[in-house]
């Protein structure tokens, strides 16, 4: 990317800069079940979390927040604009992946179903049973980040899956392999963009490292957080 300031090149003002960050943990990430588009609430971990990455955030200019509107990624987003002091705006794009029938089961419970297998064999073209592949789910929630203006440092509070679908376009990282990304709760990842050129910043910073060492959250062996 050519220097933020060059001469006669609008210099910051045509920066735009989007930090995504994932709610913090509620109940069900710790039970391993999927939350999809149900409403369910942070946990006492969850607001110390993002306690923490507000504390992160405080000095890295941040402009505005937009959140998605269920419950557990708006509550995250109040707490940072609340310390930050910055307004929140809602973006039903940022919300998590619509899971359908499997929203609710453990992901133990859905291993076997044959929708499952063949979601996560290819999930660029099979669709999840809410109905999305994660194709669309990319096409939503990089359409929401890009509508961030010249100028702006903008939080986007989104979830698990839709985060690593949109890290997947800026890291050039084929789509199906989008789980290798790792993004955990309250992990924040940046991008900076200028003129069509992005450059990513960072991946998955956390105010408490020592939990990138956790598991993978879809092990089946281990209790870990899910999206």
């Amino acid at each position: 990317m050519p220097p933020e300031a060059e001469a006669g090149d609008g210099g910051a003002e045509d920066i735009r800069t989007v930090i995504l960050m994932r709610h913090g943990e509620t109940d069900w990430n710790r039970q391993r079940r999927v939350m999809g588009t149900l409403d369910i609430p942070l946990n006492e971990t969850g607001r110390e979390q993002c306690a923490s990455a507000a504390m992160l955030l405080a000095d890295f200019g941040v402009t505005r927040v937009v959140t998605s509107p269920l419950e557990r990624a708006a509550d995250s987003a109040s707490r940072i604009a609340s310390r930050l002091g910055v307004m929140v705006d809602e973006d039903p794009d940022l919300e998590e992946v619509r899971f359908g029938h499997w929203q609710g089961l453990s992901y133990e419970e859905i291993v076997s179903h044959e929708d499952y297998r063949a979601f996560a064999a290819d999930p660029t073209r099979n669709p999840t049973p809410g109905g999305e592949t994660i194709v669309q789910v990319q096409g939503r929630g990089l359409e929401a980040v890009g509508r961030a203006r010249p100028g702006e440092r903008v939080v986007f509070v989104s979830h698990g899956d839709i985060i690593r679908a949109i890290l997947s376009h800026y890291l050039a990282v084929p789509l199906d392999e989008f789980r290798r990304i790792r993004v955990d709760n309250c992990g924040l990842s940046a991008i900076t963009s200028r003129r069509g050129r992005a450059e990513v910043k960072f991946v998955n910073l956390l105010a408490d490292p020592d939990r990138v060492w956790e598991p993978l959250h879809w092990s089946r062996k281990v209790s870990a957080p899910t999206s």
